[in-house]
């Protein structure tokens, strides 16, 4: 074999390796690098400027409570969406509702820990909780986080042999943007486009709660300040693109716009900022038309990420614990 062709056919090989790796590290779908803007620290220092004598909200495990980590609910080519479990020690002969609780950070920051103290207490309550991982929109845009969200409701059906889960009985907790994603999780039971195709897809994704903690309600709303003159924003990262340029996906993620008379029950716990719960006012009276049971709180004082902090993080717990209480042993 001549030199020069001997070295053309190497690089031609090296060319298509590297094609190769280039392919298959897409087809992995590893998550994209983490945005660390929002974090329970970085809040925390910006509050306690406006809020001396706040601080993070760290009880312990409670002695009645198991735990199971990094569980994965679903697997994306090599991509593991993963969740953290919590559930009572004490057997339960029907088993015991479910709460999926979604975190905040505009849709790109963030992470499940953040509400592993919510969940523990919850589950030391009475309930099966689970702190949930979703894509992010570094890694992928609107509604990935809807069908990742859907999805995990799912598994939660699926897993009742393996945890004590009443599967009749399911709701959505979320904070800021987790409780924008509770709302529309909750407000599209049954609505086939924001289903997904991934992740125990024989069960049902419907719930039958809902708990909204600071998160809109509508991307449209003129309370909402999502689309303020059309500049990039949390929102348009999510859904690639301005409210110009993506009108129906901007409208179709607000859970404002699918209230109808199957919504389920739905809790409103909210800060004193006003344009973090834009369009509540307006679903109340849709609730209302429809008999649906619904309640609000408000912590007039409190800035936004209050449920991460005391003196806020047990009244809310209480809100949250009383709401499902009432919603669900009328079902039980």
């Amino acid at each position: 074999m001549p030199f020069s062709t001997s070295i053309s056919r190497l690089g031609w090989l090296a060319a298509g390796s590297a094609a190769l790796l280039t392919l298959s590290a897409r087809a992995q779908q590893f998550p994209a690098p983490r945005d660390t803007s929002f974090t329970v620290h970085s809040a925390f220092v910006k509050e306690k400027k406006h809020h001396p004598d706040i601080s993070i909200a760290r009880p312990t495990l409670p002695a009645t409570v198991r735990a199971a980590y990094d569980v994965t609910y679903c697997t994306l080519g090599a991509r593991n969406l993963r969740l953290d479990i919590f559930y009572p020690k004490a057997k339960h002969r029907q088993g015991y509702p479910a709460v999926l609780l979604i975190h905040g950070g505009g849709w790109r920051s963030g992470d499940r820990s953040q509400h592993v103290p919510m969940a523990q207490q919850l589950a030391a309550r009475g309930y099966v909780t689970a702190t949930v991982e979703y894509r992010l929109s570094t890694e992928a845009h609107y509604p990935a986080a809807v069908h990742d969200l859907k999805a995990a409701v799912r598994w939660l059906r699926a897993s009742a042999g393996r945890y004590p889960i009443d599967t009749t009985t399911i709701a959505v907790w979320g904070f800021s943007a987790g409780g924008q994603l509770a709302a529309l999780v909750g407000t599209t039971n049954g609505y086939a486009p924001l289903e997904g195709t991934a992740g125990n897809t024989s069960h049902s994704s419907s719930v039958q709660a809902i708990v909204d903690v600071d998160g809109t309600l509508s991307f449209t709303h003129p309370e909402s300040g999502e689309r303020a003159n059309d500049k990039p924003s949390p929102a348009s990262y999510w859904f690639g693109g301005l409210s110009t340029e993506k009108p129906d996906l901007w409208a179709e993620a607000g859970g404002l716009n699918h209230v109808s008379a199957q919504t389920p029950p739905i809790a409103f716990i909210n800060s004193s900022v006003d344009r973090m719960h834009a369009g509540r006012d307006d679903m109340v009276k849709q609730l209302d038309a429809s008999h649906i049971y619904h309640e609000t709180h408000t912590f007039p004082e409190a800035p936004h990420p209050f449920p991460l902090f005391n003196p806020w993080f047990e009244p809310t717990l209480n809100y949250t614990a009383d709401f499902l209480r009432v919603v669900f042993t009328t079902k039980r």
